[in-house]
């Protein structure tokens, strides 16, 4: 007898969830509801940072049901990430990490969790929507925006997604888009955890200024692109912050960044959130009526 469609999908998510399961662990780092987590790497666990309510006496249950202590490595609340060390132990085999960049909408999925007891639980969905890069409401910045449309239960978050590849290609949570089910892509993970082993927080890139949206005068108007109508005068900055170490001045009005109009304040962070620490960044600014251009390196925001 032929086998069905049916049986061969369901076969191939049984072994997809056994594959990616040996990485799935149980993270007790808050009272009652364990958090789930994966194994990136050895020694090196990946979970939510919502799901580590403390600092200290964490705990991981491994999929071989063994329970041990883990140590806060970092966190990044606008990604809803945090790392954690545990010990190494022998056998331990690499999660196998896909290509968020290769699941499309209508794609049928796995989010995989463990509870308190340690048994493996999934959930099955397809990717609800997918585009590209996006900022969470926490200021983090995303490769991708994948929605799933599937039930992420209670203690699901910080559990990976997992194609029928068996292939891990993202972190599952509930905290950065209102409670909707997402998952942080795989080249987001990477890039955080890599920075988090190394510093232990994620650096963000700040001017040292604080701002308020003004209207131009017709004059200045003239001497700009024809689409400027408004900047940002300069209203506090900081002593030895990186815009006073480039010469901003109080009263100054900032009206481009990196060639860009910037007309509010979210307008200047979305053009440095890209940018890196100690990258200089050219500004134009009206001061006095005149147009001067200043370079700021960025510094980086205290913790």
């Amino acid at each position: 007898m032929a086998t069905s469609v049916f049986e061969t999908i369901s076969n191939e998510f049984t072994t997809a969830a056994q594959t990616a399961g040996t990485n799935v662990v149980a993270v007790h780092a808050r009272r009652w509801l364990p958090t789930s987590g994966i194994e990136w790497k050895e020694g090196v666990i990946v979970t939510v940072h919502h799901g580590v309510r403390r600092d200290e006496e964490i705990k991981v249950t491994r999929a071989d049901g063994k329970t041990v202590a883990a140590t806060l490595a970092g966190r990044d609340p606008s990604t809803d990430l945090a790392v954690l060390r545990v010990e190494k132990e022998s056998g331990f085999r690499p999660a196998k990490i896909g290509d968020s960049t290769g699941l499309k909408l209508g794609h049928l999925v796995l989010a995989l969790g463990r509870t308190r007891r340690g048994e493996l639980v999934a959930s099955s969905g397809i990717v609800g929507g997918v585009s590209g890069q996006w900022k969470s409401w926490h200021g983090g910045q995303l490769d991708q925006h994948i929605r799933l449309d599937l039930a992420l239960y209670p203690g699901f978050s910080g559990g990976p997604l997992v194609n029928w590849k068996s292939e891990i290609v993202g972190v599952n949570t509930r905290g950065l888009s209102g409670g909707r089910a997402i998952t942080v892509p795989v080249a987001t993970v990477e890039r955080v955890v890599n920075e988090l082993l190394e510093k232990g927080h994620i650096a963000r890139p700040y001017l040292g200024i604080a701002m308020q949206s003004v209207e131009l005068p017709k004059n200045v108007r003239s001497q700009l692109s024809a689409d400027a109508h408004a900047g940002l005068v300069v209203m506090h900055v900081e002593g030895g912050g990186p815009a006073d170490k480039a010469g901003v001045l109080l009263g100054d009005v900032i009206v481009e960044i990196k060639g860009k109009l910037v007309e509010d304040v979210g307008a200047i962070q979305d053009v440095i959130s890209d940018a890196k620490v100690g990258e200089p960044i050219a500004a134009r600014l009206v001061r006095a009526g005149e147009i001067k251009a200043v370079s700021i390196a960025l510094g980086e925001k205290a913790r």
